[in-house]
């Protein structure tokens, strides 16, 4: 009789635990919804004073809800503000640097990977150094290198500099040594030689990590502010970060302006944020891949 009676006990202590999970699971959830909320909000404030009227979003600032709504903020961004040429300077910009970074350090991170040269760890313990130091150093000396080659207040003192970048470089070299040697031995026995080995063999296999270096070097082109702050200074070469620097610290009069600064600035956010959106799980991919080669 005592062994039946002790029976039961098992059971109930699973369903505790049971409980106990589905519980933790909620409060989990909760956690999460209640940090994604707070991430939101901001962006949610920025979309609501974008189409409030100029009186409306002085005195309600943090109020989500335009009353009443209007979209004279976006008419004063494309009438009354240089904002199709920052925008189109970006694009440029930010098209040129990504297809340059993609390429250059595509190249960097093979020959990091698999050429044996003399100073090949020395070239690559630079790399992560170069990684550790702070942009804003490297403001002054970046002007007065652009300053004396010719390169200051261009197109191509926006672009050049920006063309590779440590990180880049650290990201394709790790993918590329998680991909079998195997695979260029045989296409070195085919007759194909080193850039056509990269080229038409590893290159494609590298999607996930070209895919992640695509999306990180577009959001760092595009939202890129201190280099062009130190490599142009004519109105007509400003991107969107600048330009829109440019609006925030008054150069359009008087008043808060809110619908007109934060409209601007909804408007930069778009094309990052659709580039994110579709290639997010690839990005994911590259991101996991490179962390576990790491």
């Amino acid at each position: 009789m005592a062994v039946l009676t002790d029976r039961p006990a098992p059971v109930a202590r699973r369903g505790d635990r049971g409980v106990r999970a589905r519980v933790n699971r909620v409060l989990g959830y909760a956690v999460l919804i209640f940090f994604g909320l707070v991430f939101l909000y901001p962006f949610v404030i920025q979309l609501g004073n974008s189409l409030k009227t100029e009186p409306d979003a002085a005195a309600n600032p943090l109020s989500p809800f335009p009353d009443p709504l209007t979209l004279a903020g976006f008419d004063r961004i494309f009438s009354g503000t240089n904002f199709p040429l920052w925008l189109g300077n970006s694009l440029l910009v930010t098209v040129l640097v990504t297809l340059g970074r993609v390429f250059f350090d595509s190249l960097a991170g093979y020959a990091l990977a698999r050429l044996r040269f003399r100073g090949r760890a020395g070239l690559f313990a630079a790399v992560i150094a170069v990684m550790a130091v702070p942009g804003v150093v490297l403001l002054i000396p970046k002007f007065l290198v652009l300053k004396q080659i010719g390169l200051y207040d261009s197109y191509a003192g926006l672009i050049v500099p920006l063309l590779a970048d440590a990180a880049g470089v650290f990201i394709m070299k790790q993918f590329f040594e998680s991909i079998p040697v195997s695979v260029e031995e045989a296409a070195r026995i085919d007759g194909a030689g080193v850039f056509r080995t990269f080229w038409s063999v590893v290159l494609p296999m590298a999607r996930p990590a070209l895919i992640t270096l695509t999306i990180l070097s577009f959001q760092g082109s595009w939202n890129e502010f201190p280099h062009s702050l130190v490599s142009v200074q004519d109105p007509d070469l400003f991107t969107l970060p600048r330009g829109l620097a440019d609006l925030v610290s008054g150069s359009l009069g008087k008043g808060t302006q809110y619908p007109l600064k934060l409209g601007a600035a909804l408007l930069a956010t778009i094309p990052v944020a659709v580039l994110f959106v579709i290639f997010q799980r690839y990005f994911v991919r590259g991101a996991n891949e490179g962390a576990d080669k790491g």
